[in-house]
């Protein structure tokens, strides 16, 4: 039987889409994955188009939050933001697990140029990918 895992952010707009995309494109096989915000902000564009560039489309996902989610027991509830693991709704026997990345919005705010944008976006995907690839030692 395959665990679930869900990721947890804030607005449910970037960091927890592109987890759950890249647990869906890398481990599929062995879990369940799912994302949620705390509140919803609406899916980022910027998200949806570097996920794209590595061939993975999000476009059709949407941002929700815990209430909108399935009724399945979640195993892992993995925070990608401070917020959300400061403010992390109760799941009965999940575990709770905090690994943090950069907010690319929030970042992105100070910056002026569209490539700019994206190498920000960029470097978060990619982390956000080695923390999937590597979730067996997350869940421990």
């Amino acid at each position: 039987m395959k665990r679930n895992i869900l990721f947890l952010c804030t607005g449910n707009s970037c960091r927890s889409q592109m987890a759950e995309a890249w647990g869906c494109h890398l481990k599929s096989d062995k879990y369940n994955f799912y994302s949620a915000g705390t509140k919803k902000h609406g899916l980022n564009s910027f998200a949806v188009e570097v996920m794209k560039e590595v061939g993975i489309d999000i476009s059709q996902q949407i941002s929700k939050t815990t209430e909108e989610l399935p009724a399945v027991k979640m195993d892992y509830v993995i925070t990608v933001c401070a917020d959300a693991h400061e403010n992390c709704p109760y799941f009965p026997g999940g575990k709770i697990i905090h690994r943090g990345f950069d907010d690319p919005p929030r970042l992105a705010n100070q910056m002026e140029s569209h490539e700019e944008v994206l190498t920000l976006y960029r470097r978060v995907r990619d982390e956000i990918k080695s923390m999937v690839s590597n979730i067996e030692k997350v869940l421990v």
